[in-house]
């Protein structure tokens, strides 16, 4: 139950984060016109863009049909990442789902309330830009499923040992003190 806790305060800490720093860029810093940016580092700026898709800007919505059936789908893949983060034992798991439904939450806000998402995190290397333009739900999203698919492939069968190593112990001290 602690460890479920744990997950959900991590994910309204992710979406705060998410909205706090875009309203900071937009409101604050007053760049929320497409083109605007202000360089922060030689390889980093802020610079806001709307992102109309969803990961990657594919499946742009052309229309208010498609923007709310992103909305609905991404709130649906939210409520299916709450209950596993809900049903899930494993800290690192429920950590991992925690940064997705974080994300996905603010990123749901934002295309719920604006009709896109905005993103304004720009790293690049002159012209070479490895990521498109992004935000703190979008790397959270990313950390999150980089974490879970690194759990699946090469630590779930040692952790689902574990937890049967605990339970088999546990078991084994409740039929001693009988």
């Amino acid at each position: 139950m602690r460890n479920r806790l744990i997950g959900c305060v991590i994910a309204l800490v992710i979406f705060a984060a998410d909205q706090w720093s875009k309203n900071y860029v937009t409101k604050t810093l007053g760049i929320d016109r497409v083109g605007d940016a202000m360089e922060l580092l030689p390889i980093f700026d802020l610079r806001f863009t709307r992102n109309f898709g969803v990961s990657l800007g594919m499946f742009e919505a052309t229309s208010p049909e498609m923007r709310w059936g992103l909305v609905l789908v991404t709130a649906v893949i939210a409520l299916v990442v709450t209950v596993w983060m809900l049903r899930e034992k494993l800290l690192g798991d429920i950590l991992a789902l925690s940064l997705i439904l974080g994300g996905a939450l603010g990123n749901i806000k934002d295309r719920y309330e604006l009709g896109y998402v905005v993103d304004f995190a720009d790293l690049h290397f002159g012209d070479f830009r490895p990521f498109l333009i992004f935000n703190v739900a979008d790397a959270a999203i990313t950390i999150g499923v980089v974490i879970v698919l690194a759990r699946a492939f090469f630590m779930r069968d040692k952790d689902e040992q574990e937890v049967d190593d605990l339970m088999n112990s546990k078991a084994a001290d409740a039929a001693e003190s009988k």
